[in-house]
């Protein structure tokens, strides 16, 4: 018997080599196409909000969840740079001019804990399970400073229910988060559609006095993001405003 199993191995198997090559290497290759195809379509279903190379990987990721979910690419704009009075710009990661109203949303990119309570200036992250411990500024004042922006825009915008929404992307964990404002939500990337439900569900459809307005002021916002000498005076504002370079330790 042991013999007969050796010769069958020897005879079949080995024969068989070849064969068992190519299923693989099919395998592989249909593996590489679905990849390749599934990338190209991506591409295309983001470009109908966006550029590829705006914004982070993240909120792109989101956008295209927002797409994929059946929200109208009419109705998102991405990294949308506010015209001020004071000629600076409010730079905004994601609008959504919804049947409920706007809703406003800021990305963030973290891991480990965060701390956060919704009147203090600054948020704690905090790593290495306490060892080090990182301070950012509170999102929840980061994204109504966002909408109060945006409702200075027009007489329309400035009596349009508003709601902000904070999307933590990353390894992170909401370990402390309180006093969010009614309105805010903070939330992780894989519940987003929790928090849209709870919108939609707990609001009524807004009646918008003109909808080409609302188009017009938010896509023009996405166009002064497109311009880097934009760009560059925004991220000199900022680090103006936060004047870290005044600093000397």
């Amino acid at each position: 018997m042991v013999e007969d199993l050796k010769s069958f191995l020897e005879n079949e198997v080995i024969t068989n080599v070849p064969n068992m090559v190519w299923i693989v290497l099919g395998i592989f290759i249909l593996i590489i196409y679905f990849a390749i195809s599934k990338k190209i379509r991506n591409k295309r279903l983001l470009e109908t909000v966006t550029k590829p190379n705006r914004g982070t990987k993240s909120e792109r990721d989101l956008v295209l969840k927002l797409l994929k979910s059946g929200i109208s690419p009419d109705s998102i704009f991405h990294d949308l740079y506010v015209r001020k009075y004071s000629g600076k710009f409010s730079q905004i990661d994601l609008v959504i001019a919804s049947e409920v109203g706007i809703i406003v949303i800021e990305v963030k990119d973290y891991s480990g804990w965060i701390f956060g309570n919704g009147k203090h200036t600054q948020w704690t992250q905090v790593l290495a399970y306490g060892r080090d411990k990182y301070r950012f500024y509170n999102p929840i004042l980061q994204n109504k400073k966002h909408i109060e922006d945006l409702r200075k825009q027009s007489e329309q915008f400035s009596n349009l229910p508003f709601y902000s929404v904070v999307v933590f992307y990353g390894d992170c964990e909401l370990k402390d988060i309180s006093f969010v404002p009614r309105g805010t939500y903070i939330v992780k990337a894989n519940r987003i559609f929790e928090v849209f439900r709870i919108i939609y569900n707990n609001n009524q459809p807004v009646s918008y006095t003109n909808k080409y307005e609302i188009d017009k002021v938010l896509r023009e916002a996405m166009y002064n993001g497109e311009n880097p000498e934009t760009q560059t005076h925004h991220i000199e504002n900022v680090k103006d405003m936060l004047g870290k370079h005044r600093v000397f330790d």
